[in-house]
C-alpha cells in the first residue's frame, strides 16, 4: 500500500519520509546549507504535519553523542545533521565511537551546492567555493557502513530506506548521506511512498553444525570461562547468558564492560578482568568482547578452545586483531545464546563436576564482593576523595530507575547492576567527549528515569560543556552530571608509567601533557545554565551532597552539577 502526500520541496518530503520510518528526532547543527530543511520545518509544523522532533545542539559531538545515547536506552536509530564538511569534521569523533559501539544512526550532512548558478539552491556564498571537497565521504568512509550523495531525480524513498536497513543490520553502525542544496530545494508537486520500507534489517544465527560443537566443547570443560563487554546493548541477551552460566556453572567476567551484561549480584559474576584466570581455563567463551585479554602478558594455554560469539566474532573492520577464535558464532548475540543453550542442554553434562565448579566460583564472587566494599570503606575518610567512596555513595542512592553513563567518573566494581539498560560505559575507542551527550540522550528516551552521567574532568572538557547544559536547559533534561575532578588525564601519566615504571617520570612524578591544573569552577558552569552545582572536597559531605543533587533533579527537574575534587 503507497502512501500520496503533498510537498512542496524534497526536503518535505524528506522530512515526511524520516517520520513515517519511526525517526522520533532530528538532532542538529546548522548551516547555510539547511535553509530547504529549515523551510521544510517550519511549513510542517504551522500545519501539524509529522516530523521527527527538530532538536539544536550547539555542538556536532553532542548531537552525535546525544543520539548515540538515545539509541542505546530504545534501540531506535536517530537522525543527526551537520553542516557539510566542517560539521563532519567536527562529529568524526562522536561517529567512530558510534562505529565501534555498533549504534545505528543515520548521520546526514548538507553537502556545498554542486551548480554555481541556474538553480534553487545553487551557490550564494563566498564559503561555498572554499568549502568544498573532492570526496566528502571519504572524511567518514572507514567509521560508516554505506555513505551515498542524493542526487537530482533520485529515489528519494529507496535511499532512506536503505539507509536505515544498512544501519540497522547487524553489526550496526552508522550510515553517511549527504544533502546537496539544489537537490532538498528541488521544487515537487507530491511526494509517494509505501507505507512499509522497502528492505528491513536481517537477523541471522550461526550455523547447525557450528553450534553442535561449541556446545559439545562446553559440556565436556573442566574450567571454562566466559569473557563479556557488551553483549548487554540486546537487553534480550542478558537472560539468555544468564541460563548459559547457570546450565554450565560458567563464571562470567565483564571487566571494562560498556553495557550491564550480567546481573552483579549474581554468584557466577566475577569483578574485574578475567587475565588471572586465562591461563588455567580449558575452553574460553568471548561474547563480543573485542579486547578479551592482553597479548603478551596473557595468553590461553596452547591446547584451549576458544570459542567466540557476536554478529561479527573476528571484528573484521579492525585492521589488527588476532585473537584466537577456534570456533566462531557469527549472527545475533540473542538468537545465538538461546540456541546455545539448546543445545548444551541436549548434550552429557557431568553434574557433580558443574555443582563443583558453580561451589568455587561462587566463593570466588563472595570474596571479590567483601574485598571490593572493604576498599570503598577504607576510602570514607580519605582526602582528597577516594572513587571507590563516592562510587559506593552513588550505589546507595541508585535503583533500578536510575540509569548510569560513566566516562572515566566511577569505580564501576562497587555497583550492583541488575537489570540490561541501567548501565552505559564509554565506547571502546575511547574517544572523549561522549558522557554529557549520551546522557542528555538517555534522559530523552527515559523521561521517566534518573539520569546520572559520571565523567572525568577531561572528559567534561571534550564534551564541549556549554554545548550539554544549554541543550539540557532548552529540552528541560533533568541530568544529575558527577566530574570526578583529579586536575589531570589519569590515562597519560598510567600509560606512560605502564612503558617506563622506572623511567623519568616515575622518578621526577612529572607528567607533560596530562596536567589540567589549575581546574575550574565546573558547578558553576552548570549554575549558568540554570541548573544547580556544588563543590565537594569533604568524604563525609559526599552521600548528602548527593541527596540535595538528586532533589533538585527529581523534584524541580533541573539539572544539576556535583564538582567531586579529588588527587
Amino acid at each position: 500500500m503507497r502512501r500520496e502526500v503533498a510537498v512542496e520541496s524534497t526536503a518535505e518530503a524528506y522530512l515526511e519520509l524520516l517520520a513515517a520510518r519511526g525517526i522520533d528526532y532530528f538532532f542538529a547543527n546548522g548551516g547555510t546549507d539547511f535553509g530547504p530543511i529549515v523551510e521544510a520545518y517550519a511549513k510542517r509544523m504551522a500545519g501539524e504535519l509529522p516530523v521527527p522532533k527538530p532538536v539544536t545542539v550547539p555542538h556536532e559531538i553532542t548531537a552525535v553523542a546525544m543520539a548515540h545515547g538515545y539509541t542505546m536506552v530504545t534501540g531506535r536509530p536517530q537522525v543527526v545533521m551537520v553542516h557539510t564538511i566542517a560539521g563532519t569534521a567536527n562529529a568524526v569523533g562522536g561517529l567512530i565511537n558510534a562505529s565501534r559501539t555498533q549504534i545505528p544512526m543515520l548521520f546526514i550532512a548538507g553537502r556545498t551546492p554542486t551548480t554555481e548558478s541556474g538553480l534553487k539552491g545553487s551557490r550564494s556564498s563566498a564559503i561555498h567555493w572554499a568549502q568544498e571537497s573532492f570526496d566528502q565521504g571519504s572524511m567518514v568512509r572507514e567509521w560508516v557502513k554505506w555513505d551515498y550523495e542524493l542526487r537530482p531525480g533520485v529515489d528519494l524513498e529507496g535511499v532512506v530506506d536503505r539507509a536505515l536497513a544498512l544501519a540497522g543490520s547487524e553489526p550496526q553502525g552508522p550510515v553517511y548521506l549527504t544533502l546537496p542544496r539544489e537537490v532538498i530545494a528541488e521544487e515537487r508537486a507530491g511526494f509517494t511512498y509505501a507505507i512499509d520500507p522497502r528492505m528491513t534489517p536481517p537477523r541471522s544465527v550461526a550455523a547447525p553444525e557450528a553450534m553442535q560443537r561449541a556446545a559439545h566443547v562446553l559440556a565436556q570443560a573442566r574450567n571454562p570461562i566466559a569473557i563479556t563487554r557488551m553483549i548487554g546493548k540486546d537487553p534480550a541477551t542478558v537472560l539468555h547468558l544468564v541460563c548459559l552460566a547457570e546450565t554450565l556453572n560458567l563464571p562470567i567476567f565483564d571487566g571494562g564492560a560498556t553495557h550491564m551484561n550480567f546481573p552483579y549480584s549474581h554468584r557466577l559474576h566475577q569483578p574485574g578482568r578475567a587475565e588471572p584466570h586465562i591461563a588455567q581455563a580449558d575452553v574460553i567463551l568471548t561474547l563480543e568482547s573485542d579486547w578479551p585479554w592482553a597479548p603478551g602478558r596473557h595468553e590461553p594455554q596452547p591446547d584451549a578452545t576458544v570459542i567466540a560469539i557476536g554478529p561479527d566474532p573476528l571484528f573484521s573492520r579492525y585492521p589488527l586483531r588476532s585473537f584466537q577464535s577456534d570456533i566462531s558464532l557469527a549472527g545475533s548475540a540473542a538468537l545465538t545464546l538461546q540456541a546455545l543453550v539448546e543445545a548444551v542442554r541436549g548434550e552429557s553434562l557431568d553434574a557433580a563436576c558443574i555443582h563443583e565448579r558453580g561451589l568455587a566460583w561462587e566463593a570466588a564472587h563472595t570474596r571479590a564482593r567483601t574485598a571490593l566494599q572493604a576498599q570503598a570503606e577504607a576510602g570514607r575518610t580519605q582526602r582528597p576523595l577516594d572513587k571507590a567512596w563516592v562510587s559506593a555513595c552513588v550505589e546507595q542512592v541508585r535503583n533500578d530507575s536510575t540509569v548510569i553513563i560513566n566516562e572515566l567518573g566511577l569505580d564501576v566494581s562497587q555497583f550492583g547492576f541488575e537489570r540490561p539498560g541501567t548501565y552505559f560505559g564509554a565506547p571502546a575507542p575511547g574517544i572523549l567527549g561522549w558522557g554529557l551527550g549520551a546522557a542528555l540522550g538517555a534522559q530523552l528516551a527515559a523521561p521517566d528515569k534518573t539520569v546520572i552521567a559520571c565523567v572525568g574532568d577531561g572528559s567534561y572538557m571534550f564534551g564541549a560543556p556549554t554545548a550539554a547544559h544549554w541543550a539540557a536547559r532548552r529540552m528541560q533534561l533533568p541530568v544529575l552530571f558527577i566530574v570526578w575532578n583529579n586536575a589531570k588525564w589519569n590515562a597519560v601519566a598510567s600509560a606512560t608509567r605502564g612503558l617506563y615504571p622506572d623511567g623519568w617520570t616515575a622518578h621526577l612524578h612529572s607528567y607533560p601533557f596530562s596536567d589540567l591544573s589549575p581546574s575550574l569552577d565546573w558547578e558553576l558552569v552548570c549554575q549558568a545554565a540554570g541548573g544547580y552545582g556544588e563543590r565537594v572536597e569533604d568524604p563525609a559531605e559526599v552521600p548528602a551532597a548527593l541527596e540535595r543533587a538528586l532533589r533538585v533533579v527529581q523534584q524541580e527537574q533541573r539539572q544539576a552539577l556535583l564538582n567531586m575534587v579529588s588527587a
